[in-house]
């Protein structure tokens, strides 16, 4: 039998929900919450503990009526929920990087002990996928629709080329600070290692960082752009589509923002609405636990300490100059036997 409890249990975790666009991630949240509430509280309870008591039986016989005491185990009523009410009032559902009402896609959350390792998830620098839908040929003070017009404009010489090519230029510049704000040496072994394993990142707190940018879908004046990032914000996002239609000499507007993918967390793991029940929730925990263990694991070593190309050149050179030294040493006869 599952008990609120082990229920309970169960559902400590990371998983991911999809927030739909025009909710507030504080609504999905309590939702969740609420629901979690209602299907723990009515697993049925463990049955109530017993007691000793003495009760008073009376005791007849031909010649006299008394009473005699009898020990007898009874249940505690104190615990039971029709006395005490709902076992639990409230649960620690925690969320992670959030989305603003307009955006849509993965929300991750966490219950109980999956509030360390939400805190784990995002101290590893984990990076973040959206798709952005864009339109040229209109400016607005919010880069939404839903913004005051201020300006409108031309964009018919605006090709799929040339939106690829300031793509690129923009791509180039955020990977240059990106390298910046990572405290290593651009010039360096470490530098070059990081980047190959794809373990730069900007330590400490550092601006909005695009780390991949490109076009998967243009039919002007609609575009979409799939963008990766860090540290960054859905209104950066669409500031971002406001800057590229001007580095266009034109102007864009961003229609819709879209999280694609939350470090490890997929559109495939996010669950629906529908979805939103202790059971769902618990095989979704149970799912991702792996990677839950793999965050907690990467957040708690350190990164590799490496040196740089300086200082390897350096020690090659001080061996060099070692050896000849070393050399001539062997060879002067103070490290050889000496002979009867």
């Amino acid at each position: 039998m599952v008990t609120p409890r082990r229920l309970l249990r169960s559902l400590e975790g990371l998983f991911a929900v999809y927030k739909p666009a025009g909710v507030h991630w504080k609504l999905v949240r309590d939702t969740v919450e609420a629901s979690l509430l209602k299907g723990v509280n009515l697993a049925p309870p463990a049955p109530p503990k017993l007691a000793v008591q003495f009760q008073l039986l009376p005791r007849r016989s031909e010649v006299t009526a008394d009473v005699t005491l009898a020990a007898t185990l009874l249940p505690v009523l104190a615990g039971t929920p029709m006395v005490r009410g709902p076992q639990f009032q409230s649960l620690q559902v925690g969320v992670g990087h959030r989305l603003d009402v307009s955006s849509s896609g993965v929300l991750v959350l966490g219950v109980g002990q999956g509030n360390k390792a939400l805190t784990d998830l995002y101290r590893t620098h984990v990076t973040r996928c959206y798709t952005i839908d864009g339109e040229f040929g209109m400016a607005t003070d919010d880069f939404s629709p839903n913004g005051r017009i201020l300006e409108k404009t031309t964009y018919e010489h605006i090709t799929q080329d040339k939106l690829e090519r300031v793509l690129a230029i923009i791509q180039g510049a955020n990977q240059k600070a990106l390298i910046s704000y990572s405290n290593v040496d651009l010039q360096s072994q470490e530098a070059y290692e990081l980047a190959v394993r794809g373990m730069l990142h900007p330590q400490g707190k550092s601006p909005p960082i695009v780390t991949g940018l490109r076009c998967i879908n243009f039919t002007p004046p609609h575009f979409t752009l799939e963008v990766q990032c860090l540290n960054e914000t859905q209104r950066y996002l669409r500031k971002l589509l406001h800057e590229v239609g001007l580095e266009l000499r034109s102007s864009a507007i961003c229609t819709k923002v879209r999280r694609t993918r939350d470090g490890p967390f997929t559109l495939q793991d996010a669950l629906l609405h529908k979805d939103w029940t202790p059971d769902s929730i618990a095989r979704a925990v149970k799912h991702t636990r792996p990677i839950t263990k793999a965050v907690q694991k990467a957040a708690g070593l350190s990164r590799p300490v490496m040196r740089s190309t300086v200082e390897l050149k350096q020690d090659k050179q001080s061996s060099d100059s070692t050896e000849p030294q070393t050399a001539t040493a062997a060879t002067s006869g103070h490290f050889l036997p000496h002979r009867a």
